[in-house]
């Protein structure tokens, strides 16, 4: 502090006008910042150490609210299955698949913006929507996809009825809206240098090993950011979960990710403070999550700058 003083005791009086001028800049950034960002995080943290019900005061009490999710509320391991259920396999599966999609729309093939185009409409279209066309296709009765299979004589799959299938309808949900990773990974592999690949094929490498030791090693900073970007959206997945599956996460709460599940606490049961400990578990588990992938990359992480 003291440093920080002297120096600015140090600057002239042109340069800390100049530094006026730009605190007055961007001071419309840092109040917004700190009204809707810093605030925020700061006040629901202490909410999730209160009993508040949005029509009374809070009442103060400690970690009551995390000791009850943790060791007296079976429900909340139901839903911590469920939700790493869900990442651990959505995540890659969605990686694998956009990144296969974006390799194959790179080729040169008989109508490839259309192609492009077509990957990118579940990006642009409304969650809500993509929600209802879905369960309009898994319904047992009048769905489009069991339609099909009893026009060909086979059983009809409960998509959404069965406690064993629900979780994965939500990920097949999950792959099929893969548009901005396709673009994503589209971008990156535009970026890699086709010298490599002349050199490769003059080395005598047939296609598949210049996809393994050329296209995936260029591409692995495309797909750290899409890793990142896909673990962390899967673990706030709401609309789909909580329109296809309904509020109770389908039968037996087989279907329940924790962001239903903290809605349910805080809009339907009216506990602010236990949605609150639900939020701030959430964000520590993303971070951690994210630290661990950042920490580790290092081993499989290719940038072209590098030695």
């Amino acid at each position: 502090m003291r440093l920080t003083t002297a120096r600015f005791e140090q600057m002239t009086r042109r340069d800390r006008h100049s530094l006026m001028t730009g605190l007055l800049f961007i001071s419309p950034w840092i109040i917004g910042f700190l009204a809707f960002t810093v605030f925020p995080l700061f006040y629901s943290f202490y909410i999730s150490l209160t009993r508040y019900d949005l029509i009374r005061d809070p009442v103060f009490i400690g970690f009551a609210n995390y000791t009850e999710l943790f060791f007296a509320d079976p429900q909340f391991w139901k839903v911590v299955y469920n939700t790493f259920f869900y990442v651990s396999l959505s995540v890659p599966l969605s990686l694998g698949f956009s990144f296969l999609i974006a390799n194959l729309l790179n080729t040169n093939i008989v109508g490839r913006s259309f192609f492009r185009a077509v990957m990118y409409i579940p990006a642009i279209v409304p969650a809500i929507c993509t929600a209802m066309v879905w369960l309009f296709l898994l319904n047992i009765q009048y769905g489009a996809v069991n339609g099909i299979l009893q026009s060909f004589g086979l059983p009809a799959i409960p998509f959404l009825s069965n406690p064993e299938l629900t979780k994965p309808s939500l990920i097949m949900v999950s792959i099929w809206a893969t548009g901005n990773a396709v673009v994503v990974f589209l971008a990156g592999l535009q970026d890699v240098p086709r010298s490599l690949y002349e050199a490769a094929v003059v080395d005598g490498a047939n296609g598949w090993q210049q996809f393994r030791h050329v296209t995936i090693p260029m591409s692995t900073p495309v797909i750290l950011y899409n890793l990142v970007v896909g673990f962390i959206g899967a673990f706030q997945e709401f609309t789909s979960a909580y329109l296809i599956m309904g509020n109770n996460g389908g039968p037996l709460n087989s279907a329940l990710l924790f962001s239903p599940f903290l809605y349910m606490n805080a809009f339907q049961f009216l506990r602010m403070g236990k949605a609150s400990a639900l939020a701030w578990i959430l964000f520590v588990i993303v971070v951690i999550g994210t630290i661990v992938f950042f920490r580790t990359s290092a081993r499989w992480v290719y940038y072209g700058g590098e030695k």
